[in-house]
């Protein structure tokens, strides 16, 4: 049956236009319910469960199915999902469209009251239908729903109806359930005291209008990890006069959480404050005793030079909240019985959320998932409910499952959907594969990665050519031959975006089969590749460049110091090792003609783990050591990016898939030359070419360390690089490279930009056919926003494994000195690196239960001068390095001063450690 419905819209131009609706009711839809005598027991589509709930409800002991309104299903399912799956999962909550559950909206019935109505009547309906199922079968219906005159109206029709929180107190083999119940709104759950804390938000519409009329601006919220009375809020659009507005103190940050939307009035300019420079964390003040967080933020603001100062503001309302559930620990109530108990997320740009729970005592020492319900004007933290228990602190898989979790990484098992995608094993090159295909296994080609590499990408040969030239090919994992374009093997490795590499773990983009087997380009097995081929002089001036497909067969598969350790040897002379001398030889002209022409020589510690065999823990930390073949393979991988991003521009120059780094603003430079200049050495940065020209030059023979300090801070002052379609930009250049074009085409595996780059270049030389979101730039710039977030989030799941692992070394290793270097000053402590472990942490000079010292702090040196000792950046300090397990939810690698000697700062190099206290938890549990 059709049912139309027609209504005029005034268009833009001041036209009218008739709209129709068409509603196609069917009358052949089962109810879903296994067993339904009325519907022949056949479904299409999904069916409910074969065993409904298991009637334990004292207030509905038949088995029964709920069927919960749309509010319920908003603010107890997805309040604890993430943000960006909302939209998909709302716009699948549908019921069937049957004729005998349509409802038409009445005269002067709004959208909600049609849409109650009609979720009434479904229930209806089934509990009707499903009394036709035998006796002993027969189900019901129950209509779970929060609003009150919704809940009337069922009962008075004969529907069983109960709120959430009825329905689940009735639960009574389960009351923890009750805990997981969300507040109902922001204004629920408040705290006893009526003191207003912060100022109303503005509603949605009066944000519009002052945002269309400059009076707020819109921005992304970002807290801060080292001062939680501070925050960020980048201003989208082009404003470049106001692009970051500094945010400081509690009422004007206003229950903003991070990585919401806000909008923000600017202050007077005689109220703009600079960067704040104190470390500060929130240790949990009585709600009531703000007069210590009002004492904390006069610690904010400090006399400043007026160039120092940044526009600052105010938030006055959240345009879109973007929560998600939290990974942390619960802080339990020091009042007995209490049910009210803070929660500590694990990222400190978030704040505490009170939640209720009976269920503290199980609960201490655990990591926990809670979600946010809402954040009174009277409350000092949001409230919140609790998700889950995710298992004891400090197991490494619980930390493992909670660092993915924060990270949001995409880490459940493949699912048989994307599996069944995969080819059939045993599996070989066909004839048919071979089409638009070159055969280049005869030639001498081998892998060099780093030790235990099991997902090689690429391989490289090179060889001399009957005219005297050089022909070098790198050829790379065809990983889009088995990825096809929109299947679910595609679409997963899509959503993943990046293969994540922890210390112990491997999180792969693509099912192992592809990954460790069939793509990875392992020694003495045919391969599917795609070949970038040149023809080189001596000189590596590249003569020619082709594309093709082809299929492969490695000779070796090379760590960086076996191919060194070949490069080297006089006594090898074999095809293989000549192939790799004259990669070599190529590699270090290529590298010097990029320094030549600007390409940043940067440098960032990083950390090897050698973990024991059985019981996977860290017993040494060293920092990764670099050789030539790693700068080789380096080279030819950057030169094929180079290539294959002009090639895929010529063809697709609105459509491709390019890599951009943008130059970073003056400002970003502040910190890096003024650190130069406390040493007397001048850095310009008004160019890549000049700021690397000056790193080279910034050398101290009595201090040969500096120039490395140097270029990990010049790291420290970049911008992301990121993905874009060259359609929707025009700033190609990539500055760290000093190249006008980029991309990523040799990591395939592991990057699913590399795969759509393939793609390109697979039609650009005609080996494929296209297909039409390839050709569609706005659907490449929302991937390519998907992509930039994985790869960061990847980026820090990464570093929070290293940091884990360290925490594992240290605990093991116990108390070490070793010297460091001052990376950064700041008003109350100082930022150090120690070389040795490629480790860097913080030094504090304020304790809490100690004397403060005399501290003065100059930022424009900057310097940091505690009683008569004065610290610069880059300055040379001996620390003592321990495990504090003092906080279970953020234990930590502290550091304290050991030289210079300071009376009442520093400590001897024997002293015992007497400040790291056993948590009470354990304490208790090993006297047991």
């Amino acid at each position: 049956m059709l049912k139309s419905k027609t209504f005029l819209k005034k268009t833009r131009a001041g036209g009218v236009m008739k709209i129709v609706r068409e509603h196609y009711l069917r009358d052949d839809i089962g109810c879903g319910a296994p067993g339904c005598a009325a519907c022949g027991g056949a479904h299409e589509g999904p069916v409910l469960e074969p065993q409904p709930l298991d009637p334990a409800s004292s207030l509905c002991p038949r088995p029964h199915y709920l069927l919960p309104d749309t509010n319920v299903l908003l603010h107890q399912i997805l309040s604890v999902w993430r943000p960006g799956t909302w939209a998909s999962v709302a716009s699948s909550l549908r019921l069937p469209g049957s004729l005998e559950t349509y409802v038409e909206q009445e005269q002067g019935e709004n959208a909600n009251d049609r849409n109650d109505r009609a979720i009434r009547v479904a229930a209806k309906w089934y509990n009707e239908h499903l009394k036709k199922m035998s006796a002993e079968n027969h189900l019901q219906v129950i209509f779970i729903t929060n609003d009150k005159k919704n809940k009337e109206k069922a009962i008075e029709e004969g529907i069983p109806a109960f709120t959430c929180e009825e329905y689940v107190k009735s639960l009574t083999a389960n009351p923890e359930l009750i805990d997981r119940l969300a507040c109902l709104s922001e204004e629920g759950n408040e705290i006893e005291s009526g003191r207003i804390i912060f100022s109303e938000h503005l509603p949605l519409s009066k944000l519009q209008q002052g945002i269309k009329s400059g009076t707020y601006l819109q921005g992304t919220f970002r807290a801060s990890r080292e001062n939680y009375l501070e925050a960020t809020v980048w201003v989208h659009g082009d404003n470049e006069e106001n692009k970051e507005i500094i945010i400081q103190g509690l009422k004007h940050l206003n229950r903003a959480v991070h990585e919401d939307i806000v909008a923000v009035e600017l202050l007077p300019k005689n109220q703009w404050a600079a960067p704040s420079s104190v470390v500060l964390h929130d240790e949990g003040q009585n709600e009531d005793d703000l007069e210590k967080e009002e004492e904390r933020e006069r610690i904010l603001k400090t006399t400043v030079s007026e160039k120092m100062l940044k526009p600052t503001g105010r938030v006055v309302g959240i345009i879109k909240r973007n929560w998600r559930p939290y990974c942390g620990m619960l802080s339990k109530s020091d009042i007995k019985e209490s049910r009210r108990h803070l929660f500590t997320p694990a990222d400190k740009r978030i704040p505490r959320i009170r939640i209720e729970t009976r269920q503290a005592s199980t609960l201490e020492g655990r990591r926990i998932i809670v979600a946010i319900d809402g954040w009174p004007r009277n409350s000092r933290y949001p409230n919140g409910h609790f998700v889950k228990n995710l298992g004891e602190v400090g197991d490494k898989e619980t930390e493992t499952e909670v660092l993915l979790l924060e990270h949001d990484v995409p880490h459940q098992p493949f699912s048989q959907a994307v599996l069944s995608f995969l080819p059939k094993m045993p599996w070989s090159i066909t004839e048919k594969d071979m089409k638009n295909r070159e055969d280049l296994r005869h030639l001498c080609v081998c892998s060099v990665d780093p030790p235990g590499c099991t997902d090689i990408d690429d391989a490289l040969h090179c060889r001399e050519l009957d005219n005297g030239n050089l022909e070098v090919g790198v050829h790379i994992a065809d990983v889009s031959h088995f990825i096809r374009p929109g299947n679910a093997l595609d679409q997963e490795s899509a959503r993943r975006g990046t293969t994540v590499y922890l210390c112990e773990k491997r999180i792969d983009m693509v099912p192992e089969l592809l990954s460790s087997n069939l793509c990875s380009l392992r020694c003495n097995v045919d391969r599917l590749a795609f070949s970038c081929i040149w023809e080189m002089n001596h000189n590596a001036e590249i003569l020619k460049v082709r594309f093709t497909k082809s299929a492969i067969n490695s000779k070796a598969s090379l760590t960086y110091a076996e191919a060194q350790m070949r490069i080297d040897s006089t006594a090898m002379n074999d095809d293989i090792t000549t192939s790799l001398r004259g990669l070599n030889k190529l590699a270090k002209i290529l590298k010097r003609r990029r320094i030549e022409k600007g390409a940043l020589t940067l440098s960032s510690p990083e950390v090897r783990f050698h973990m024991d065999s059985e019981t996977h823990d860290p017993i040494d930390l060293q920092t990764k050591e670099l050789r030539e073949t790693n700068s080789m393979v380096e080279e030819f991988m950057l030169l094929a990016n180079i290539s294959v991003a002009k090639k895929i521009h010529e063809e697709f120059s609105e459509h491709a898939l390019l890599r951009k780094h943008p130059a970073p603003p003056p400002s970003n430079y502040e910190i890096l030359v003024k650190a130069a200049k406390s040493k007397n050495l001048e850095i310009k940065t008004d160019t890549a070419k000049s700021l690397a020209d000056s790193l080279d030059r910034a050398e101290s023979p009595t201090f040969p360390y500096l120039n490395t300090l140097l270029r990990i801070l010049a790291t420290r002052c970049m911008m992301q690089a990121v993905y874009f379609c060259s359609g929707m930009d025009n700033d190609f250049h990539h500055y760290g490279l000093a190249s006008p074009i980029y991309t990523h085409f040799t990591s395939p595996i592991r990057r699913y930009a590399d795969i759509i780059v393939h793609r390109l270049l697979a039609v650009a030389v005609g080996a494929d056919c296209t297909y039409p979101e390839l050709t569609d730039k706005h659907k490449l710039a929302d991937l390519c926003k998907n992509l930039n977030f994985r790869h960061k989030m990847a980026q820090y799941a990464q570093r929070a494994s290293v940091a884990f692992h360290t925490q594992l070394f240290f605990k093991s290793k116990g108390i070490v000195s070793e010297e460091a270097y001052i990376l950064f000053v700041r008003k109350n402590a100082i930022v150090v690196l120690i070389p040795k472990y490629g480790l860097e942490g913080t030094v504090f000079f304020e304790e809490k239960d100690k004397p403060k010292p005399r501290l003065i702090y100059d930022d424009e040196i900057p310097s940091l001068k505690i009683e008569d000792t004065v610290f610069h950046i880059f300055d040379k300090v001996k620390v003592k390095i321990m495990l504090d397990s003092s906080n279970l939810q953020h234990q930590k690698i502290r550091m304290s001063l050991v030289e210079p000697q300071i009376p009442g700062i520093s400590i001897p190099v024997d002293a015992p450690n007497m400040d790291i206290k056993e948590p009470e938890r354990k304490k208790k549990k090993r006297e047991k």
